[in-house]
């Protein structure tokens, strides 16, 4: 994250409270965690501890997200939006959990009654690829009748392992021909076959996303 002057908290629109709703989103998938408010004080506390702060307005006190539960959400990025009256905070949740019923996400709820939560809970919408990955988890602990996915599995490493070659192949050919759409597609195709396989040998999505977030900065090759 690039450090931030004070300057920074000057250009926000607080309300008439002297609070702006932050919204929290994870680092790696952008899946929304939680909402809650800051204060001046919240932030200035947060950029100078590295950790997150809010400020409680049923307690009307400053909040150590995390103190007490061990969630603590380490800041990667703090952005404001057009009108300057609402914060992007993106973090790093530690547990993997961030609302206070034990989900991942306080926005667990899809239907017309509220449920309880918890570890059980239904998980943020993310990314693509993240999505993609949940379903493919789904078929490997819950298999369905003529799933391709499923098929795929059950072969193991000789038939998903072959999958991937003929798609590799494919894609070298769509990026010798300069067709976009093919290119993409095959793209697509290469995308998902390895998903299948990390899912077979029990590799998270989220390992490989940590793998590339932390080679951002590193040393060029030579």
């Amino acid at each position: 994250m690039q450090p931030l002057s004070p300057a920074f908290i000057d250009q926000l629109r607080f309300n008439e409270a002297g609070l702006i709703p932050a919204i929290a989103q994870d680092w790696l998938d952008g899946a929304v965690l939680m909402v809650a408010w800051m204060n001046r004080e919240a932030i200035e506390c947060t950029l100078r501890t590295g950790e997150v702060h809010y400020w409680s307005r049923s307690r009307q006190e400053l909040w150590h997200k995390g103190a007490t539960s061990g969630h603590t959400q380490t800041l990667r990025e703090l952005r404001y939006d057009c009108d300057a009256d609402v914060l992007l905070v993106t973090i790093e949740q530690t547990g993997d959990v961030a609302c206070h019923t034990g989900a991942r996400s306080c926005f667990y709820e899809e239907g017309d009654q509220r449920t309880p939560g918890g570890q059980g809970a239904s998980p943020p919408p993310a990314d693509a690829c993240t999505e993609l990955f949940r379903v493919i988890e789904g078929r490997r602990d819950r298999p369905e009748e003529g799933s391709y996915t499923n098929k795929l599995l059950a072969g193991g490493d000789n038939r998903i392992l072959k999958k991937i070659g003929e798609e590799s192949a494919e894609f070298v050919m769509a990026c010798k021909d300069n067709n976009a759409d093919e290119i993409s597609g095959e793209a697509a195709d290469i995308l998902f076959h390895m998903q299948v396989a990390l899912a077979h040998h029990g590799v998270s999505w989220r390992q490989v996303q940590e793998v590339l977030a932390a080679r951002r900065g590193a040393p060029r090759r030579h």
